[in-house]
């Protein structure tokens, strides 16, 4: 199947054909779109159409749209007043905000109650705002773009679970291909008769169908999207202990998801939920959800699990940006965004990068970036406290909403802008997340931090290069060569920070100044 819009023109109303083609509507500044799902609806504003989404307004209000739906063949009628209301809000919010108009599209419970069509005109009626209701397919097509934006180029499978339905879709080369629709959305689940041996068996059905269509080759990446695959994940990382609590890029095994679901079989939900900031309404969802979890993985088998934070709502603004921008790096995008916006000297960090880079002879594309990303970033957190700099650089690095990083990666970063402004690390209440890193990693972040706090001294422009690093490991030689005019700065303070450098790589450091 094509997975793009351009093959459904004028199909999909909003999505018939990207937003940006215009340079009119290129420049506009907020976009804000509502997710009408079967469990809950949830209104987002993205601060701008960056590559790196950043959120500057987030709701959700737990409707369950979809409850008894299969029973009634209507849409719970509570959760309808409430969806309604919720639109209310959420439209004169937008006015508020001067966003206009909203773009809101409903999922599985909305397209299949009877009552669907007249919920939608009430919504109309009541705000003036049309909602889109997508099919399974579209519904799974964007929802795996979503992932498509925090990972560009990804492979494998994404699945997005709701209330009332399961999606699959086929990622390869950074696109959409097969995708699929299922009723194995745990509000439906709970509706079927017989217990718990009567789901299992029903969800046993349906995956092995799914992976007959899907005909997905096993031992793929699968990409979890939707709050119920996320709360799991949540459980996962409490029952590990797990350091970093940021969902988005966090990876499980086979093994650590059968250990959680019988953590969860075992455990008190009530006091569960509330030690990992669970809402109520969600909690009594994981349970079934756990099961198609289960059935999931032994059926297609997964190499790599990970966590999208990323789904239908980021899909939604993936859709409306211009090839151009989808083919950029979310993190470099995100981190450029920040340099221009808080550093001093915007501008200066591709200057630093290359400055530094002489240190990483043999880094990959992969360590380019997060280096490259560091120096966009070392001088963004200069209004902090200089008592608490590099605990908040650490912070900004391992908590914030960025896209395309791993959370090693993650620590990384932060390890070295702790770096840019310390020389020591030992002691710090961030010791536990360091271990997500090994020996070598560790001695690199403190490498890179060690060289940004060096060049950072040695500019006072973003235009020139007034000194390079030769990097000779063979000799064990580290040489600094400065230029005539950037002489005056590489004062005695200079001087140590490049000794402590040269130490921090075991190397014999040496100074040349340039006669013109």
């Amino acid at each position: 199947m094509d997975g793009t819009a351009d093959s459904h023109p004028g199909g999909w109303g909003p999505f018939g054909k990207p937003i940006f083609d215009g340079p009119e509507a290129r420049k506009l500044s907020r976009l804000g779109v509502v997710d009408v799902g079967s469990n809950s609806v949830r209104f987002v504003v993205f601060d701008g159409a960056a590559r790196s989404p950043a959120y500057f307004y987030n709701e959700k209000i737990m409707c369950a749209l979809g409850a008894g739906l299969s029973e009634t063949g209507k849409l719970n009628p509570e959760g309808r007043k409430r969806a309604l209301a919720a639109m209310i809000r959420f439209t004169t919010l937008a006015e508020g905000m001067g966003i206009s108009p909203l773009s809101v599209v409903a999922t599985a419970a909305v397209r299949e109650a009877a009552d669907g069509p007249d919920f939608c005109a009430e919504v109309e009626a009541a705000t003036g705002v049309k909602i889109y209701v997508i099919d399974g397919e579209e519904e799974a097509r964007i929802s795996a773009q979503g992932v498509l934006l925090g990972w560009p180029g990804s492979y494998g499978l994404a699945c997005d679970i709701g209330g009332s339905s399961m999606e699959l879709a086929r990622l390869a080369n950074g696109r959409v291909g097969d995708r699929l629709t299922s009723p194995l959305g745990p509000l439906k689940l709970r509706e079927v008769k017989g217990g718990r041996r009567a789901v299992k068996a029903h969800i046993k059905e349906v995956m092995h169908d799914l992976h007959a269509q899907m005909n997905h080759p096993m031992g793929d990446r699968l990409f979890l999207v939707g709050g119920s695959w996320r709360a799991i994940a949540r459980i996962d990382m409490e029952r590990r202990g797990y350091p970093l609590t940021v969902l988005h890029e966090y990876r499980m095994t086979a093994r650590h998801i059968s250990k959680t679901r019988e953590y969860i079989k075992r455990a008190d939900l009530d006091e569960l939920r509330q030690r990992c900031g669970i809402s109520a309404e969600r909690m009594r969802l994981i349970p079934t959800a756990s099961l198609v979890l289960d059935r999931l993985i032994k059926v297609f088998k997964p190499k790599d699990i990970a966590i999208s934070s990323y789904g239908i709502r980021e899909g939604m603004l993936y859709e409306e940006m211009p090839t151009e921008l989808r083919d950029r790096d979310p993190l470099i995008e995100a981190c450029r965004f920040a340099e221009s916006k808080d550093a001093r000297l915007p501008g200066f960090g591709p200057r630093l990068y290359q400055f530094v880079k002489p240190l990483f002879p043999r880094m990959d594309w992969q360590k380019k970036r997060i280096i490259h990303a560091a120096c966009l970033l070392h001088d963004v957190s200069w209004r902090a406290h200089p008592d608490y700099r590099p605990e908040v650089c650490f912070d900004n690095a391992t908590r914030a909403n960025l896209g395309g990083l791993k959370h090693s990666e993650r620590v990384f970063l932060g390890l070295a802008l702790l770096h840019r402004y310390t020389s020591k690390r030992d002691g710090s209440r961030y010791e536990p997340l360091f271990e997500l890193l090994n020996e070598k990693q560790k001695s690199q972040a403190e490498i890179l931090g060690r060289a940004m706090r060096l060049g950072a001294m040695l500019w006072h422009t973003a235009d020139d290069q007034p000194a390079t690093l030769v990097w000779r490991p063979k000799k064990g030689v580290l040489e600094v060569c400065v230029t005539k005019d950037a002489t005056p700065l590489f004062g005695e303070v200079a001087e140590a920070r490049f000794t402590g450098l040269a130490a921090a790589m075991g190397a014999e450091p040496k100074v040349k100044f340039a006669k013109k």
